[in-house]
């Protein structure tokens, strides 16, 4: 029997209410995915770390507003209220998660002119975050997600754990959406149609 991993996504300050990115409902996964976390041999967190002026802010394009789109070399691009500044209060981890369990903390878009929603890849969905190689040298072929938010980077991870061979589950009752747009309902009939397991 292969080895299971959870896989956290980006419980972060910035997504919970009162946050530069609040989703709504993002503090009431930290209890379920605590509780989650028991049931798991490998547990893997990942963190947005975005520098100061990052290229998905709507700060950094003059008359842009957040939540609009522009085209970015690697394709559409959501514009995001600054958020998840490299060492900032908003960037940490909920204080009340667990981490005890906590393997591995994968950073993501952190590179200036590029986005990173997935825990797998860079929003060019060619540059890796190195996740894909660290599971399969620990002969983890089963993954099971939860964070936030269950649109977004839950979502693009999900996709491509499926498209990388990894049986892939994401816990809805562990996740909290942004829901941009009828976004979410979108996001759920992708990760069905790519063979995702939703709970």
């Amino acid at each position: 029997m292969s080895a299971k991993a959870l896989i956290v996504i980006d419980v972060q300050n910035d997504f919970c209410p009162g946050g530069a990115l609040a989703v709504t409902g993002g503090d009431e996964v930290v209890p379920v995915i605590n509780a989650l976390e028991q049931d798991f041999e490998h547990v893997v967190l990942t963190q947005d770390w975005h520098p100061q002026h990052h290229s998905s802010f709507a700060s950094s394009h003059p008359g842009k507003q957040a939540f609009e789109t522009v085209t970015m070399p690697y394709g559409e691009q959501t514009l995001w209220p600054d958020h998840c500044i490299q060492g900032s209060g908003g960037a940490a981890f909920h204080p009340h998660l667990s981490r005890t369990k906590c393997e591995l903390i994968i950073r993501k878009g952190f590179r200036p002119a590029i986005d990173s929603y997935s825990a797998f890849f860079e929003n060019d969905h060619t540059t890796p975050t190195g996740l894909s190689g660290y599971l399969g040298e620990r002969g983890i072929k089963e993954i099971t997600l939860a964070g936030l938010a269950t649109d977004y980077c839950v979502a693009y991870s999900a996709l491509d754990a499926a498209r990388l061979g990894f049986k892939t589950t994401v816990r809805l009752d562990a996740c909290r959406a942004i829901d941009l747009g009828g976004s979410l309902e979108t996001m759920l009939g992708r990760m069905k149609e790519a063979g995702v397991r939703l709970v």
